[in-house]
């Protein structure tokens, strides 16, 4: 029998746009916070087991949240994003404050995972059916790895910019790569980003990565190899990070592995932005007086 998916849940950062530890910050009727509607979205859609990648400072914080609510529920682990933590033999350059990235987040889980798993923001919203749909494909008999894409127009932050991995796939709907843009924003009723020398309008509804992916443990793999090339090369710098992004382009050119996209029609949100948290409680609300979830979403 095959084993249920895991969820894996990215809670390390630090939040210096928003102000504070957004991914516990309450934003639902019950005093919800966006990684319970995952958590709770995740186990509807059959996923067996959670880990959270967190640093070990915020521990008690997140075992006082999570332990009376998970304990009888569903399994959950604890990995630890720390600077320190990295492949034998490399050292933090002096003066680096800022973890390694989302592809080092992912390698730091790495000994508490062995059967298919999700990748998730702990503090973006993806929508219930994404999950579902994410599920049904890990679940099958297949070597493939999986993305689950959104409309650009459907991510973007009246707050501030934002950055977005546009995606391009083949005509059987695999993944040829994702190309980062950075600065994108809203002007008017167009899509810009923001280019050294001048603004382009973007297309709104180029599919995006929103850091939501469906791996295979084979993903590991790569990561181990691809991480010490990372080190090798910028692990000196003070800023350089490892994306998740920059992994699944060489896993593609590589001919080895495939990245299937899957669609999602779903108004993504999350809190970027400090101001972004109002609209994150009026959508939850919504959504709450329409049935989607309880009022009180672990009672």
């Amino acid at each position: 029998m095959a084993k249920k998916p895991t969820l894996l849940i990215l809670a390390a950062g630090i939040g210096s746009r928003y102000g504070g530890l957004k991914q516990l910050d309450q934003i639902g009727p019950s005093g919800e916070a966006i990684i319970d509607y995952s958590i709770y979205d995740a186990i509807e859609a059959g996923f067996g087991k959670v880990v959270f990648v967190i640093r070990r400072d915020l521990e008690d914080a997140f075992r006082q949240r999570f332990d009376p609510i998970l304990q009888d529920r569903i399994p959950y682990k604890f990995a630890y994003q720390e600077l320190d933590s990295l492949p034998e033999g490399y050292t933090i350059p002096e003066g680096r404050q800022k973890p390694w990235g989302t592809a080092h987040a992912v390698w730091c889980a790495r000994n508490l995972i062995d059967e298919p798993f999700a990748v998730i923001n702990a503090d973006d919203f993806y929508g219930k059916d994404a999950y579902t749909v994410l599920a049904e494909a890990l679940g099958r008999k297949s070597p493939d790895h999986y993305m689950v894409a959104y409309y650009l127009k459907n991510t973007l932050s009246p707050h501030g910019s934002v950055s977005r991995g546009v995606c391009r796939q083949d005509s059987a709907g695999y993944l040829e790569d994702v190309t980062e843009y950075t600065k994108i924003h809203l002007a008017g009723d167009k899509v810009m980003y923001d280019k050294a020398d001048r603004k382009e309008e973007m297309d709104p509804n180029y599919l995006v990565s929103m850091n939501f992916w469906g791996f295979q443990p084979t993903f590991f793999g790569w990561l181990d190899k691809l991480l010490s090339d990372f080190l090798d090369v910028s692990g000196h710098e003070q800023k350089s990070e490892f994306f998740i992004p920059t992994v699944v382009n060489s896993m593609i050119k590589s001919r080895q592995e495939r990245v299937k996209v899957l669609k999602s029609d779903a108004q993504w949100f999350g809190v970027t932005y400090r101001e972004d948290k109002m609209a994150v409680e009026k959508s939850i609300r919504a959504m709450v007086e329409e049935g989607y979830y309880p009022h009180d979403l672990w009672k």
